[in-house]
């Protein structure tokens, strides 16, 4: 896919999400078949850029082209400082947030909350593609604020014609926050308005459902977020049924062990023991979700506080168990993901 100047290896896009789209995970999910990933939501507060958290949200070290960044705030001026401190230290694709339903980012009128002030989306879209005109700028917003307030259509018109080179649309408001089911006919009715490529998100968790949403929106791509968590090989499984109509065969304990361990040590270098290992729970427990025996390992897992005793625990519940390392995961475990 030629995406804004860019060559990818398909059209599957990770979706930011804040405390999981870190370095490590991206280059995974890369690595499993994604063709672009979206780094964590960057501040646009600039008293925070020496924070640790902050520089390495900035760093991207090894990572593979392109490089995008998110950015989040509700200020043009501020926004359009942030957009060119993170493409002076690598961005080659700037994302504007405007689809966090999260009450602390809506409450100071970020995020989705933008929705409801399309004056201001004008001119923080305006202000940001100005401060980087050699850098691409996309956008990413929800269907509306509510229900009853679907103005997608017309933010997408505001974004296109700011110069927005691409927008990823998640099909539910700000209201919906993640309850009931992502709709599709705001994408498709985008889809029919805007020149630009437009990349349908939320509730995309099978190939099956990839191929779906792609047939009735006829967007360009595909975005995936929390149905990635522990699980990021669905991006090859969605890459290879895209290109050949086949399911590949659920992974095995093995390569999910194997996986997981290479994830381990890229999150112990990139955090650190201390942090590393308090990070690498949450992530253990979505690889091992809806695995029979899985709770009380989770729960002994949280009671572990160094990278020793994590791997030891992590190489006993995938090698020492009763199944073998060759048998796939459970049926159970694929029905828990897809739903």
């Amino acid at each position: 896919m030629n995406y804004l100047g860019f060559t990818l290896r398909n059209n599957l896009f990770v979706a930011p999400m804040a405390g999981v789209t870190d370095r490590p995970f991206r280059q995974l999910c890369k690595q499993l078949g994604a063709g672009l990933a979206v780094s964590e939501m960057v501040t646009s507060n600039s008293l925070l850029y020496g924070s640790a958290k902050t520089r390495r949200r900035a760093d991207h070290t090894g990572e593979v082209e392109p490089i995008v960044v998110q950015i989040a705030g509700a200020d043009p001026d501020l926004l359009a400082q942030a957009a060119r401190y993170n493409v002076d230290r690598g961005a080659q694709i700037i994302d504007i947030n405007m689809g966090c339903p999260a009450k602390k980012v809506c409450n100071v009128m970020a995020g989705s909350a933008l929705m409801q002030n399309e004056p201001l989306v004008a001119k923080i879209l305006e202000a940001v593609v100005a401060a980087v005109p050699e850098t691409p700028v996309s956008l990413k917003f929800r269907t509306g604020w509510n229900r009853d307030n679907k103005n997608a259509p017309t933010i997408a018109r505001i974004a296109e014609e700011s110069g927005i080179r691409a927008i990823a649309i998640h099909g539910r408001t700000r209201a919906d926050q993640y309850q009931g089911h992502a709709e599709y006919d705001t994408i498709a009715d985008v889809k029919t308005r805007v020149t630009i490529p437009v990349i349908a998100n939320g509730d995309i968790t099978t190939p099956e459902k990839a191929q779906a949403v792609l047939d009735y929106t006829q967007a360009d791509g595909v975005m995936i977020g929390r149905a990635a968590q522990g699980r990021p090989w669905l991006f090859r499984e969605i890459e290879h049924y895209l290109r050949t109509g086949a399911i590949l065969p659920a992974p095995t304990f093995a390569e999910i062990h194997a996986i997981l361990r290479a994830h381990l040590a890229d999150l112990y270098a990139f955090y650190g023991e201390d942090t590393g290992v308090k990070i690498a729970r949450k992530h253990i427990s979505w690889y091992t979700k809806g695995i029979v025996g899985a709770a009380r390992f989770r729960h002994a897992m949280n009671q572990l506080e160094d990278i020793d005793a994590q791997l030891a625990a992590t190489d006993a519940f995938f090698l020492d168990t009763d199944h073998s390392a060759n048998d796939p995961v459970p049926y159970e475990y694929r029905e828990m993901r897809a739903a």
